[in-house]
């Protein structure tokens, strides 16, 4: 792509601002001296005092040319500029700035940027409706300013197929930042929606590689050999893939991925149900297996000690028998009721 390695340009010499405007300041108020004192030599017929006149006038109608050069810039905000469409640099920084007046700023993506959500709307038809002057100017240029902090992209939960073909409900939270500012406004139409389309294309490529739970025969990395990965017990090594996969496709647009992280997991409400009985009836069945394998080390370890102590001596079928009740009464689900035998043994 050719405009894919846009150089950023960081105009560094341009904080002179408060001299210009100082400087301004000072002519204005000496056209307004020359206009008074051509105005006095004019009334006493004096020569050249209708040409200071003139000098006077004119410079008081077109002497505001300079003040849109000026500009204003907090910590962690950019302006990117361009002049009759060509780009000339950007501004990064605070502080008080002065370029070409006719320098515009550009900011693709300030209509759907965090800082223009609807309280900031609301504001802008107050002060329309108010009529303050200056204010459709001032916030053009709040608005073309790029934010460089770091920023969250919360996009709404999808619902995913895993490969298992489960369908699942996830939703992340990226953490990103601006690091190129003239391909960020240059190299893609809207930087934001650029993001997170990227990040809806990234999410659903990475949850398809994995299953909802851990399950055989499933391999998850793509070295051949099957793993025990999953969305619900490798929510890390997920999170950093997801981010990885973010970052490789905005790299065009100067973006930066801190940061990515799941915020919500579950499967899909139409599977849910049965799902969670899946799940129980694994955990019971792994509970019985664990029950099954004492008792059977308890009924071995009562025979041992029996024979070892020479308590009595048991046959084949007794000793069967024996084990038979051993083994109800340890794995039962309810507590056994002991029959007393006051008989004999036989």
């Amino acid at each position: 792509m050719e405009n894919r390695h846009i150089e950023e340009i960081i105009l560094t010499n341009k904080k002179n601002g408060m001299a210009v405007l100082l400087l301004s300041i000072a002519l204005y108020a000496l056209a307004v001296a020359v206009v008074i004192f051509a105005s006095i030599r004019l009334e006493n017929g004096a020569h050249g005092a209708v040409t200071l006149l003139v000098i006077g006038i004119v410079y008081l109608c077109v002497g505001w040319i300079f003040w849109p050069g000026l500009k204003v810039l907090k910590p962690q905000e950019a302006l990117v500029l361009t002049l009759f469409g060509k780009y000339i640099g950007t501004l990064r920084g605070e502080g008080f700035y002065f370029v070409h007046p006719f320098c515009a700023a550009v900011n693709p993506a300030a209509g759907t940027a965090p800082s223009t959500g609807s309280t900031n709307s609301v504001s802008r038809i107050l002060r329309a409706a108010t009529g303050v002057p200056g204010a459709a100017e001032r916030e053009q240029t709040q608005r073309s300013k790029l934010s460089l902090k770091v920023m969250t992209l919360d996009n709404n939960k999808q619902k995913i197929n895993d490969c298992l073909g489960n369908p699942v409900e996830i939703g992340i939270v990226v953490i990103w930042r601006i690091v190129n500012t003239a391909q960020a406004v240059f190299n893609v139409d809207n930087y934001v929606e650029f993001l997170s389309i990227q990040t809806d294309s990234a999410l659903r490529n990475i949850v398809r590689m994995y299953p909802y739970d851990v399950a055989p025969n499933v391999d998850t990395t793509g070295d051949g050999v099957a793993d025990e990965g999953s969305l619900r017990g490798s929510s890390e090594a997920v999170a950093e893939r997801i981010r990885q996969e973010i970052q490789s496709k905005v790299d065009v647009a100067g973006l930066e991925i801190l940061e990515a992280r799941i915020t919500y997991l579950a499967y899909a409400p139409e599977i849910a149900a049965v799902m969670l009985q899946r799940q129980q009836a694994s955990a019971i069945i792994d509970a019985r297996k664990m029950i099954v394998d004492g008792a059977v080390g308890m009924v071995e370890m009562a025979l041992e000690r029996l024979k070892a102590n020479g308590v009595v001596e048991l046959d084949e079928e007794r000793k069967a028998a024996m084990v038979s009740n051993l083994l109800v009464v340890l794995c039962g689900s309810k507590d056994a009721q002991p029959v007393v035998n006051s008989g004999s043994l036989y």
